[in-house]
């Protein structure tokens, strides 16, 4: 352990003291919601915006949830985040990429971070429906983002992932999906 903080080191404290983030329930991370649209006629917000971080200590991941509308991911500093993407439907989450899968189900791993020429992305939308779960990048400290949804977010639309089940539908994946899943 480095007993000389550099202030890189000492950024992620100094980050949620500044948005204010607080324990994101169930799926885990710090967060702090930035923007609410105003609300629809069914109640929810035509829109939402949150500021997230993670960093590389135990435990301190997003778990695999799905929603069910589109959410968009955007890199804003920090080291890179890795995304598990898990699709039930054999669709294509945005950008392409390698997938792995049987019975219309596929796999993929994002990378968000400021490398876009070396294949990573500032922003990545996850289509509905997606499982989704987010590490920071092996190697990596601590990084910062945010999600935006439209509608809005709003907790009864979150749907927590169970790692048995999920591990069933894609078994190629078990580990990953037991190291990024919490009861």
């Amino acid at each position: 352990m480095n007993e000389h903080p550099t202030p890189r080191d000492r950024l992620p404290e100094a980050l949620i003291e500044f948005y204010g983030l607080a324990p994101l329930p169930r799926e885990g991370g710090r967060f702090r919601q930035t923007w609410a649209g105003p609300p629809r006629p069914d109640g929810r917000p035509a829109g939402t915006a949150i500021v997230m971080l993670l960093t590389a200590g135990p435990g301190d991941f997003c778990a695999l949830h799905r929603l069910p509308t589109d959410e968009i991911w955007h890199f804003y500093t920090g080291d890179p985040l890795t995304l598990l993407l898990l699709s039930e439907g054999g669709g294509h989450a945005e950008g392409g990429g390698p997938s792995s899968g049987g019975a219309g189900r596929s796999a993929r791993t994002v990378v968000l971070g400021p490398d876009v020429l070396g294949g990573q992305h500032v922003q990545f939308t996850v289509p509905a429906g997606t499982w989704m779960a987010a590490e920071v990048a092996d190697g990596g400290a601590w990084t910062l983002f945010g999600c935006t949804m439209a509608p809005g977010f709003t907790f009864a639309d979150y749907e927590h992932g169970d790692a048995a089940e999920l591990t069933a539908r894609f078994p190629q994946e078990a580990a990953r999906i037991a190291a990024l899943s919490r009861p």
